[in-house]
């Protein structure tokens, strides 16, 4: 096996629901010779959706691993979900690959997972390549995707492909690069493509095509460049080049066609892995995948069970030999690597040793979690660690009987390693363990699992918002704090101002006292009293964001005051003043995207309205109207049941967050009951 890093390809699946990312997985393995049976996702035997709950849905819930080879080179292959609920296992895979195929249908082209997923990307900057997908399917239009692409994406999106026929008679596709067709006579994978001339009635077409492509892909070479000027035709070579090295700088993302259900363009879209996408440490601003150098790796995912944890990891540089001790930098802790596996879906092989470059799991580490560091003791490094949303959604669980009492504290545990967006607390007046997460489907599979993995019955609340609480003005307040009761006594004089912020910046804390007025050691507890009583606004119990307090001045005494004083005159100082800097409840907003026949167009818009939506537009596309609106999220419970009644059951939706809002007078008192 020649794992060096330069034959190895650490590539994601990333799309919106439904767009084929889980087929086109299931095709990579099948054309790799990684399974000899086609795994479908409508009959639950996709190998990449082992978990019982993605077979009875059909839907990815957890990012799955697999390693496959092409052409001598290892591709460590990721598939991702595509439902917003469970982006934090997108963000945390795009956080440790090197590039990503975004699958689009060919119907839908780009929608809105695509794009919160290509912002993620473009966040931890992975190159991209593009398939779209379904291109079998009526409606489908490549060249409206690519249009797509361009406009809500902002990407120069570069077609290296041309299909060849449309909709059901979709047979293959012209290669602009070699100008050559090749067409698939069966939908089995019994055979290769045949490689053909372009079709005459394409040729003026594809030629036409060609040129867009080599004045897109050409400007990145210098001397391809200098060439194409005097009229020189770039050999396939120097295509080849300009197009990687386009990739690696996000200059441009190329667009490849196919139908991976009908096993059409998986082996050219394979090819297109291993020709442009980044060996690890080629793409721009990462680091060198040096064998020899000390170790140093990432832990980006936990799976978690009553047998321990399985942790997933990225090495970036060194080699991890099994048995090893490594170091913990998060916790500052020693950990064994007792034994390594590559990840083939739910099926493991057992490693003796990996290399910088590499993605593997390990068993044998008792206290890692995502996005902790893993290196060579007598060298310690951090790396970046891995983003978690904000939860915005709640809900109440209580074990039905002693024996789920137990069980559920373990469970959750568990469950909490596994999935960083789970938030665990207890609520202090009525006792009840709350759950939050980033939707309804996350918690109800969270639920299940607790029912059907770890054997735990629970009652469940009605699923509640995430508020927030913020300020609209600025205020100002000095509190003294001052108790006498025969012991020692407490003292603690300030005075604090707050005043708003932007909407995401949480809370920040500054102080500016002069002259010693308050002891620079109490300064910290001051702050931590500050964001304490933040945790819990003085509204209605919720998070208190957006604002920023400052410490103007105060007083101490020399024997009665101490860090724990100041702390607690903090504290309440920021309820006060929380008070009189007009305060506001924020509610979750969402942006969704209805799908609906037009016959229907009048009633959903009617209902969106009803649950205070803005409808920001809408747009036709095949046989159906895209209706765009931002919707509070507490009004979208329950909203399924109610477009299948008012569509016959033909329309459907997605939403994602959008951001925090002032929530209306008569929503905030109703929360603050």
């Amino acid at each position: 096996m020649n794992n060096h890093p330069r034959n190895i390809r650490n590539i994601g699946i990333i799309a919106h629901v439904d767009a084929g990312k889980t087929t086109t997985s299931e095709r990579i393995l099948f054309h790799t010779g990684e399974s000899h049976r086609m795994g479908e996702v409508h009959d639950g035997a996709a190998h990449m959706d082992f978990d019982p709950e993605e077979r009875r849905r059909g839907i990815t819930i957890h990012s799955a691993a697999t390693t496959v080879r092409w052409r001598d080179v290892q591709i460590n292959l990721i598939d991702t979900p595509g439902h917003i609920d469970f982006n934090i296992e997108v963000g945390r895979a795009l956080r440790v690959l090197d590039g990503a195929v975004v699958v689009l249908d060919g119907v839908a082209g780009v929608e809105p997972q695509t794009e919160t997923n290509w912002r993620l990307a473009d966040r931890h900057g992975v190159p991209r390549i593009a398939f779209v997908n379904k291109l079998d399917r009526t409606g489908a239009d490549f060249e409206r995707v690519v249009a797509s692409m361009r406009e809500r994406l902002g990407v120069i999106a570069v077609p290296v492909h041309m299909p060849i026929g449309a909709e059901a008679g979709f047979v293959g596709v012209v290669d602009l690069l070699r100008m050559r067709a090749l067409t698939w006579v069966r939908d089995d994978a019994s055979q290769p493509p045949q490689n053909t001339a372009v079709p005459i009635e394409m040729l003026a077409a594809a030629q036409a095509a060609r040129e867009r492509l080599l004045e897109a892909v050409v400007e990145q070479d210098d001397a391809a460049l200098e060439a194409w000027l005097r009229g020189e035709e770039p050999s396939l070579e120097q295509l080849q080049r300009c197009i990687r090295l386009g990739v690696q700088r996000r200059a441009l993302v190329p667009v490849l066609a196919g139908s991976a259900f009908r096993n059409r363009g998986v082996e050219t879209l394979l090819d297109a892995v291993v020709d442009w996408l980044p060996a690890p440490g080629e793409r721009e601003g990462s680091v060198d995948a040096n064998v020899d150098a000390p170790l140093a790796a990432l832990a980006f995912k936990v799976v978690a069970d009553e047998h321990g944890s399985m942790v997933f990891v990225r090495l970036y540089a060194g080699r991890l030999r099994r048995g090893d001790m490594v170091l913990n930098t998060g916790t500052g802790r020693m950990e064994r690597a007792a034994r390594l596996y590559e990840m083939h879906a739910d099926k493991r092989v057992e490693r003796d040793e990996l290399v910088a470059g590499e993605i593997a799991a390990v068993v044998g580490f008792k206290d890692t979690l995502t996005g902790q560091t893993l290196s060579d003791p007598a060298h310690p490094v951090q790396l970046e660690s891995i983003a978690v949303p904000e939860p915005v959604i709640h809900l109440a669980l209580e074990p039905r009987t002693k024996a789920d009492q137990q069980g559920l504290s373990r469970a959750l545990h568990n469950m909490l390693r596994e999935d960083p967006s789970l938030r665990l607390r207890q609520d202090e007046e009525s006792g009840q363990t709350i759950l939050s997460g980033m939707g309804e489907l996350q918690l109800e599979v969270a639920v299940n699992k607790l029912r059907e993995r770890y054997g735990v019955e629970v009652v469940v609340g009605r699923p509640q918002v995430a508020y927030r609480e913020t300020i609209a003005a600025a205020a100002e307040l000095s509190h003294v704090h001052k108790k006498q009761s025969g012991g020692p006594g407490q003292f603690a004089q300030l005075t604090l101002r707050i005043e708003p912020l932007e909407r995401g910046a949480g809370v920040q804390f500054e102080s500016r006292i002069v002259g010693g007025a308050i002891p620079r050691e109490f300064v910290p507890a001051v702050e931590a009293g500050v964001r304490r009583a933040a945790e819990a606004g003085p509204m209605a119990g919720y998070p208190a964001v957006d604002f920023r307090a400052v410490l103007l001045d105060g007083g101490f005494h020399e024997r009665d005051s101490s860090a724990m004083v100041f702390e607690l005159a903090a504290a309440h100082a920021l309820r006060s003043v929380f008070l009189k800097a007009k305060p506001q409840l924020l509610e979750p907003v969402m942006a969704v995207e209805v799908i609906t026949p037009a016959e229907y167009l009048g009633d959903v818009i009617g209902d969106l309205h009803r649950r205070r939506g803005q409808v920001r537009g809408h747009a036709l596309r095949v046989g159906a109207t895209v209706i765009d609106a931002l919707v509070p999220l507490k009004e979208m419970f329950g909203y399924i049941g109610t477009l299948r009644a008012l569509s016959s059951g033909r329309a459907q939706y997605s939403m994602q967050f959008d951001g925090y809002q002032v929530a209306p007078q008569a929503v905030a008192e109703r929360a603050a009951a």
